[in-house]
């Protein structure tokens, strides 16, 4: 499991894997850190792509605009560098296991 909090660190970590699974989170919202558990088991047993938290506390954080971030957790896949998919959640709802592996399954 990889953890960064900078746009540079995520660049790095994109331009080193093809496959990357990345979760963008705030650790002061109680819906990620709920989160947080069902990513890091998926992470554990999903080989198909490395796994990437991306910790955003700060609201002047730039990638909340650089990703079109409205909300956290949002989960994105990117493909040598690109989104190519993204979970983004419902305000005030978080995400679910659920919407999670039905993403998974659908990458």
């Amino acid at each position: 499991m990889i953890e960064v909090s900078d746009e540079k660190s995520v660049m790095n970590q994109l331009k080193a894997n093809s496959r990357v699974v990345a979760l963008f989170y705030a650790s002061w919202c109680p819906f990620c850190r709920s989160f947080l558990s069902v990513f890091n088991k998926h992470a554990e047993k999903d080989r198909s792509a490395v796994f990437m938290r991306v910790k955003i506390d700060e609201d002047e954080n730039p990638m909340w605009e650089t990703y079109s971030l409205v909300a956290v957790p949002s989960v994105m896949l990117f493909e040598k560098g690109e989104v190519s998919r993204r979970l983004d959640c419902d305000l005030g709802a978080g995400l679910t296991e659920k919407q999670f592996v039905q993403w998974l399954k659908s990458a």
